[in-house]
């Protein structure tokens, strides 16, 4: 059969002629070139499009294929991961229209998940600037880049919450809490795909893991995730919801098991709460070999099996299995799927590239030109700068902070001189040679580095290459021989402010005695050495406030802030009977929502508008913050709630509200918060979703630990 030509207007008009005499039905797409197509496109065709390969460029797992560009010629893949550059994806997307019968665009995705070229810091630390507008144009940039670059699809955000520090992906997530996780998902939805996703510089979004990834027992990577529903939709499921209703076009499924079905055959989420509930309209990909992996779960007898179990789900499309590929053609002719099915998946799939504008010009993403201009401008790297400095937290600060430029400082610690490790894990395409100074560079070029001077910056954490997938620790101590480095360091009578490089929440207790200050750096990306030194040096007063709470022991986790109280609460330190441990406190050694500045707030005391509100009122609580320092500073005002009684008990303190201000020295602003019924909404015992009657706290103050409080009432 002659090959219909690629041209859009020419392939809607022929597929339609070819469709003459057939029975007329109306379109069931708002892209009328999708219907055309579906009209005419044969069970092979259709197949072909719900297949995603890698390319040879980079892969993310086990290689299954090195033939894609003939599984690509031959209609058998419709997608492409990992393949990049305005250059190479032209190549490769000629082959998909000029060299196929229906000429339908490949759709290329890659892990752009903390900047392309442009790197910023690890999600862990850009969510650690609660700054949602920052958070947005990384997100922004990014796309532009990777778009320029011949990319249309991002796998990112990564909305798992996650209070499991021995998880490597902890680092690429937001941290623990659902109602700031799911503004930073919407945000980064938005960032991505833009006002108008046909514009040539958007990327579709992939929201990932679903879901309930980050719970995985034992903070091992894979593993299995075991939750009531609940707690599951309570504090699991906000952020993916709100990366759904910013409109984000695609959703992976996550490698763990839930209540005993894998995510990827799991109807329950696909289909039941994804689209019954949410009403999800874009389509749904398999994380890595994630169908094939149902194997080794249990829960599939063979890849048939698995294929079957899969797309009958409600999973549109697979990532590296070749499980739809080379076993859904005898499924759907067994009647073990219905074709009906199989239209579905294909016609999400084909509507996410007309919105990209791939039929009207399936080469609009591979201009090389384009990709010189929009690549690691001086633009995206003083944002990179700024941005890696506002996502550090000061953990600890007994006056060494800031260090005066000009004065001899020596700089140690074996991340010191690393640009590699500033990068971080899934660096997209970021690479060393556009690192332009490591931590040392760049303090050198403030102040002389000298090696016997009284202070001292030492750089320590984790490699790199310790966090991200599959990369769980047992252990979320600093290396050993890190620590003893500081302990000599003290012992020979120095001042050290440690610099911490790492992807989690770390077990900081010999850290917090010994060391005179702690910034917390994470991985700061790109211009992350000019960002330390910024910060060191008092160009920038820190401002970040922690998203995940450190804990002072491993053995205290999981630890955070929305814990119940139990029956027998830690209250008198030398009782015996209750919920406490013998060796150490209950309370976590940084709290979520921590953070230190070179300046000092005061808050004070907490003023109601009411006694209480009912039904859709509402209730206003304000207090006053006063910069009682010596410079500008920024304070991130966080307000928390306490249901004392409910239907089905609940946390002690719940995030329900922030507001970022920035106070000249002696300046004092007003901040005000408004509760109403939603604030007050749970999943209540019944499951419906809804406030209870009752007597409440909130809290106002500078962490998830503030003791300032209000007392207030609500009725239905």
């Amino acid at each position: 059969m002659k090959r219909i030509p690629a041209s859009a207007l020419a392939l809607a008009l022929m597929l339609l002629a070819a469709s003459c005499g057939q029975k007329k039905e109306a379109p069931k797409s708002k892209y009328p070139v999708v219907d055309s197509l579906m009209s005419v496109m044969t069970l092979e065709e259709k197949i072909g499009q719900t297949v995603l390969f890698t390319s040879d460029w980079t892969v993310t797992g086990p290689s299954m294929r090195d033939n894609y560009l003939e599984d690509i010629r031959a209609g058998r893949c419709g997608s492409l991961l990992n393949a990049y550059t305005a250059d190479f994806t032209r190549e490769i997307q000629r082959v998909a229209v000029e060299q196929t019968r229906l000429g339908i665009p490949i759709l290329f995705g890659y892990d752009v998940i903390h900047g392309f070229r442009t790197i910023f810091p690890i999600n862990l630390g850009m969510s650690c600037s609660w700054d949602i507008p920052a958070i947005e144009r990384s997100a922004r940039i990014a796309a532009e880049e990777a778009a320029a670059a011949g990319l249309q699809w991002t796998y990112s955000p990564m909305c798992d919450i996650s209070v499991e520090p021995r998880w490597g992906r902890i680092s690429e997530g937001s941290g623990e809490d659902p109602y700031l996780g799911s503004l930073i998902a919407a945000a980064m939805v938005r960032g991505y795909q833009g006002d108008d996703l046909a514009a040539d510089n958007t990327l579709i979004a992939c929201v990932k893991h679903f879901a309930a990834y980050g719970a995985p027992q034992g903070g091992r990577d894979y593993n299995t995730v075991d939750m009531s529903e609940r707690w599951l939709r309570e504090f699991y499921l906000p952020p993916y919801k709100a990366a759904v209703e910013a409109g984000a076009v695609s959703v992976m499924a996550s490698f763990n098991e839930l209540d005993g079905v894998p995510a990827h055959a799991n109807a329950h989420l696909m289909e039941e709460i994804l689209r019954d509930e949410w009403g999800f309209d874009g389509f749904v990909v398999s994380d890595y070999t994630g169908i094939l992996e149902m194997i080794n779960h249990g829960y599939a007898a063979d890849l048939s099996d698995a294929a079957r179990l899969s797309m009958n789900a409600g999973l549109d499309m697979d990532m590296m299995s070749a499980a739809y590929m080379n076993h859904l053609k005898q499924l759907i002719e067994s009647g073990e799927v219905s074709e009906a099915t199989l239209d579905k998946a294909v016609r999400r799939i084909l509507e996410a590239k007309a919105a990209l504008g791939l039929f009207d010009d399936p080469y609009r993403y591979c201009d090389p030109e384009r990709e010189k201009a929009r690549t690691l401008t001086e633009e995206n790297k003083a944002f990179a700068r700024s941005f890696a400095a506002e996502s550090m937290v000061l953990l600890k600060n007994d006056g060494i902070l800031p260090l005066k430029k000009g004065e001899p400082v020596a700089v140690l610690g074996p991340l010191a001189d690393s640009k590699d490790d500033l990068l971080g894990s899934w660096r997209g395409a970021g690479e060393v040679e556009a690192v332009p100074v490591s931590v040392l560079g760049a303090v050198k070029e403030v102040t002389p580095v000298a090696a016997g001077a009284g202070k001292v910056i030492l750089v320590i954490g984790e490699p790199w290459s310790w966090s991200g997938e599959a990369a769980s620790r047992s252990d979320i101590r600093i290396p050993e021989e890190q620590r003893e480095l500081l302990r000599q360091l003290k012992k020979a009578g120095k001042k050290v402010a440690v610099v911490l490089m790492n992807g989690r929440p770390l077990d900081l207790s010999e850290e917090s005695e010994l060391a005179d200050a702690i910034l917390e750096a994470w991985y700061p990306g790109t211009m992350g050495g000019y960002a330390v030194a910024d910060v060191l040096f008092g160009e920038v007063n820190p401002s970040g406030r922690l998203t995940a709470t450190f804990p002072r022991r491993l053995g205290q986790v999981p630890v955070y802030h929305y814990m119940k109280n139990t029956g027998r609460p830690y209250v008198h330190p030398e009782a015996k009977y209750e919920s406490r441990y013998l060796d150490v406190v209950n309370e976590p050694l940084y709290p979520f929502g921590y953070g230190l500045s070179y300046t000092s707030f005061d808050y004070s005391a907490i003023r109601l508008s009411a006694d209480g509100f009912s039904g859709d009122g509402s209730l206003t609580a304000s207090v006053t913050v006063t910069n009682t320092g010596s410079r500008e500073g920024t304070e991130t005002v966080q307000l928390y709630v306490r249901d004392l009684v409910g239907s089905v008990t609940r946390p002690v303190r719940q995030l329900k509200g922030f507001e970022r201000v920035t106070l000249a020295p002696g300046e004092s602003r007003e901040v005000r918060f408004t509760l109403d019924r939603e604030t007050l909404s749970f999943y209540r015992a019944d499951m419906s979703y809804g406030p209870e009657s009752g007597d409440f706290l909130l809290f106002i103050g500078s962490d998830a630990a503030t003791p300032n409080s209000a007392a207030f009432t609500y009725e239905i």
